[in-house]
């Protein structure tokens, strides 16, 4: 099976993205669903589907037609099929310390909850083979990252901390009655949270398996946009998880009617395209015009899809390389960039604003820094096996 992730900040047109891609999926056979991650789900308007149908899911997948199925998370829902003892302590705790009731009820949906539920159903469907390709319509950036590096936590906390807090609660939880009315979490809760992790297990290698998983960042050519979607290239890239495309979403054609207003945007958005191609190469770019009207229904969907990938399947791996990645060597950190032309002739560094520029020729790449070498510089390079070594000091 196939996870396919789109990601990308608020407001850029993840869903529709997703909606075109799940369903050109499905429009070449591929048995296919689409879960979205977002709090605030428009999934279901993306496919113009009734509310009161989604209401009756109650976030389980829905038929679209064959080979089509797509699923909003019910994170309330999800709390009485997996999280009911762990909900149950939570909201008694809040309720204790003095909160309202509703109050109790929304605080003890917590962080991460729903990040967590989602990655149980990508394990459920990988594991049950049900599907060809999963689709996921990640929330915006933030969350997205939080999503893919919740497994690594998980699993660091259930070999590192979960046995001793769950053995020191039941030491403490005898003497503690009789000194408080705190409540401590019972068995029920450590067992609640023992059965979610089997269910999990295998999920983070899934995540990395560049084979199995991909990355699709979606952006507009605007330059916040841009700058947050550098982050989350780096962040992506960091975690491991393969960034095998990037989609930028309502580009406005160069033939628009002419008017100072439309001439103006046309122009902005060229430069902006200029600088993204500059970011992301070697990367697949797909470009996709913004459409008249609004994407919403089947026969929009399966437009823009077109527009998307024309002969393209959206199935495969469309790119694998990881373009650069930050390793140690000699107690030094050293850029290694993948530059199988690059030559020492021209070569340039370039130390930007928290990032570095590599130019060569026509080439130019921008290597944003994470934040722990923001104030590093680049004291040297070496040309090696394809590859650019940059180290910084």
């Amino acid at each position: 099976m196939r996870i396919i992730l789109f990601s990308g900040k608020g407001g850029v047109g993840k869903t529709t993205i997703s909606a075109a891609t799940a369903y050109k999926l499905s429009e070449l056979g591929y048995r296919t669903i689409v879960v979205s991650l977002d709090p605030a789900h428009s999934l279901g308007d993306a496919f113009d589907i009734p509310e009161d149908e989604k209401i009756k899911a109650k976030g389980l997948p829905i038929r679209i037609k064959d080979n089509l199925y797509i699923q909003e998370i019910d994170i309330q829902e999800e709390i009485d099929r997996y999280w009911g003892d762990v909900y149950r302590f939570l909201e008694i705790l809040f309720n204790t310390s003095g909160l309202g009731e509703l109050l109790s009820e929304e605080l003890a949906i917590l962080p991460g909850m729903e990040e967590v539920t989602s990655l149980l159903y990508v394990n459920k469907y990988y594991r049950e083979k049900e599907f060809d390709a999963l689709v996921l319509d990640l929330p915006p950036t933030g969350e997205s990252l939080r999503f893919v590096s919740m497994p690594t936590v998980l699993k660091w906390y259930m070999k590192k901390i979960f046995n001793v807090e769950r053995t020191i609660f039941k030491v403490a939880r005898p003497v503690a009655r009789r000194l408080t009315d705190v409540p401590l979490p019972d068995d029920e809760y450590f067992k609640a949270i023992e059965n979610f992790y089997e269910k999990l297990k295998g999920v983070d290698e899934l995540i990395i398996d560049p084979e199995i998983t991909s990355v699709r960042l979606v952006l507009n050519p605007e330059k916040m946009v841009i700058k947050e979607t550098q982050r989350a290239y780096l962040y992506f890239n960091l975690f491991g998880v393969n960034v095998d495309a990037i989609v930028v979403n309502k580009v406005l054609p160069p033939e628009l009617e002419p008017c100072e207003y439309a001439s103006r945007w046309v122009l902005t958005q060229k430069k902006y395209l200029e600088t993204i191609h500059s970011y992301f190469a070697p990367t697949p770019i797909f470009e996709v015009p913004m459409l008249e009207d609004e994407v919403v229904g089947e026969e929009k969907l399966k437009v823009l899809s077109t527009l998307i990938y024309k002969d393209q399947d959206p199935i495969k791996v469309l790119y694998k390389e990881r373009p650069y990645e930050f390793i140690q060597q000699d107690g030094k950190y050293v850029i290694k960039l993948h530059a199988p032309f690059i030559t020492k002739e021209g070569l340039s560094l370039i130390k930007g604003e928290g990032e570095i520029v590599v130019r060569w020729r026509n080439f130019k790449s921008h290597i944003l820094l994470p934040r722990k070498l923001r104030n590093y510089e680049p004291k040297g390079a070496r040309i090696e096996d394809k590859y650019l070594y940059i180290t910084l000091e």
